[in-house]
C-alpha cells in the first residue's frame, strides 16, 4: 500500500558529490593533477565515466590509464586532495541549504549516502548546520558500492525505516541505480551527466523545486517529473 499523500517521508538519503556539494570538479581536477604528474592521459570523458562509481573502481581506472599505483593508493591521494578543496571551500548545490532547513524544520533525519569515504563525508557534515545529518554511509564503510543497492540498504536499517518509506536523492547512473534497487523512492537531479528517464525515478533540474510538498508525493509513490 502506498503512503498517504501527506505523509512526510522517514527519511531522506542523499547523494554528495553532484548532489549535496558540487564537488565533482574537484574530483576531476585531482584526477587530472594526478595523471599530470604520471604522465598518463585522462580525458574530460574519462571523468565523466567515474562520475558515481565506487572509489576503488576509479582508482583502477587510473591505473588502467597509466598512473603507476596500486588503486588504494590512487584513491587516497584523491581523497586528501579533493579534502584539501573541501576545507576551503565546501560548494553546496543550488536549494541544498533550503531544502535541509525545511526538513530539519519539519523533523525528517537526512543521511548522506556517498561512495567517498568517512573522512571527506565528515568535512561536508561539518559544514552544514549542526545536527543535520543523522548518519554518514560512505564507500569505506559498505562492501558494496554504488551500483549495487547496499549503501541505501544499509542507510534505511541506520533509520529503522524500510527503504521505500524513504526518499533518495542522486545526481548519477550508479547512484540512482543503487537507489532504485534498494526500493527507495528516487529523485534524480543532474549534475555532470544527464538523468534519463527511467521507470519509477523521479526527476528535477535543481533542488530548488524540490520542497516537503514534492518530497510528500514522491514518498507516497508518485513520480514526479519536472525536467520533463
Amino acid at each position: 500500500m502506498p503512503r498517504e499523500s501527506s505523509a512526510l517521508p522517514a527519511a531522506v538519503l542523499f547523494d554528495m558529490d553532484g548532489t549535496l556539494v558540487d564537488s565533482e570538479a574537484y574530483w576531476m581536477r585531482a584526477e587530472h593533477e594526478i595523471v599530470a604528474a604520471h604522465g598518463a592521459t585522462w580525458t574530460h570523458e574519462d571523468a565523466l565515466g567515474a562520475v558515481g562509481q565506487a572509489l576503488l573502481t576509479t582508482g583502477g581506472m587510473l591505473r588502467d590509464a597509466g598512473v603507476p599505483l596500486e588503486p588504494a593508493e590512487i584513491v587516497a591521494w584523491l581523497v586528501d586532495r579533493v579534502n584539501e578543496q573541501l576545507r576551503e571551500a565546501v560548494p553546496w548545490r543550488s536549494g541544498v541549504l533550503e531544502l535541509l532547513g525545511d526538513l530539519r524544520a519539519a523533523g525528517v533525519p537526512c543521511a548522506i549516502v556517498t561512495m567517498s569515504y568517512r573522512s571527506q563525508a565528515q568535512v561536508v557534515a561539518d559544514g552544514a548546520p549542526a545536527g543535520t545529518f543523522a548518519h554518514l554511509v560512505t564507500g569505506d564503510g559498505v562492501t558494496h558500492g554504488k551500483p549495487h543497492p547496499e549503501p541505501y540498504l544499509v542507510a534505511a536499517d541506520l533509520f529503522g525505516a524500510r527503504p521505500e518509506d524513504c526518499v533518495a536523492i542522486e545526481d548519477s547512473g550508479p547512484g540512482i541505480t543503487s537507489a532504485l534497487a534498494s526500493g527507495a523512492r528516487t529523485l534524480g537531479v543532474p549534475a555532470e551527466v544527464p538523468v534519463p528517464p527511467r521507470p519509477g525515478l523521479s526527476r528535477a533540474a535543481s533542488l530548488k523545486q524540490i520542497d516537503l510538498d514534492v518530497l510528500c508525493r514522491i514518498a507516497s509513490g508518485e513520480v514526479v517529473d519536472l525536467l520533463g
